[in-house]
């Protein structure tokens, strides 16, 4: 097995202590950066939501593996934040909804919106609706990402859409949802501009989002 396969792994199995030390390592190897997000935090995570999806994996240790990828970046965000050019993409609000205290790949979609140019406020899990209209009118970002991972407060995301409609601020800026329960179609029905399914996935539709708006 690989270096890249270990901590992917680890990631899965939500070791965080483990995980930290073969980051390390695989860095002193010669890995890049980029290489380990992808091939073993990204791929480990996805590994363990197909694992939710199936039945397999519960709650508890998505956490688990969210916190070895947590853990993770701390060490990977400085290296991947290197020249990347912040802003330049344009800029993105990112929040779990209200009633939700996960953040599941919400500050690892930030990291990646991060290191692809984007300026990022995180507004970070269990954020009221109000206060994202509040961070919309006051950063007036491109994009807004919206997370839930427990299926009762998908149906906060349609309110936030709602308000953001009625504050006049729905045109100006493009809506993203993710989470372990929310899906395309969902998306389409609350009327979303977009979805991934994952972090990694997350950046090239938010650039393509993006590309719609005006300068």
């Amino acid at each position: 097995m690989s270096i890249l396969e270990e901590i992917r792994k680890n990631v899965f199995d939500g070791d965080e202590n483990n995980t930290v030390e073969l980051v390390k390592k695989a860095l002193d190897e010669g890995k890049t950066a980029q290489e380990i997000l992808d091939e073993s935090l990204v791929a480990g995570l996805r590994d363990c939501g197909a694992g939710f999806e199936k039945g397999e994996k519960f709650i508890p240790e998505m956490l688990l593996s969210s916190e070895s990828m947590k853990v993770a970046m701390v060490v990977l965000k400085p290296l991947l934040l290197e020249g990347s050019g912040i802003g330049g993409a344009g800029k993105a609000v990112l929040a779990t909804v209200e009633g939700d205290v996960h953040d599941i790949g919400l500050e690892l979609v930030g990291t990646m919106f991060e290191t692809a140019g984007f300026e990022v406020r995180n507004m970070g899990p269990d954020v009221p609706t109000e206060d994202i209209v509040e961070a919309v009118k006051e950063d007036k970002p491109h994009i807004v990402g919206l997370s839930a991972l427990l299926s009762n407060t998908m149906d906060v995301m349609p309110d936030v859409i709602e308000a953001l409609a009625d504050a006049g601020l729905r045109d100006s800026v493009k809506v993203m949802v993710g989470g372990a329960p929310v899906k395309q179609d969902f998306a389409d029905e609350i009327g979303a501009d977009g979805w991934a399914y994952d972090a990694a996935s997350a950046v090239p539709k938010a650039k393509e989002l993006r590309a719609q708006l005006p300068d």
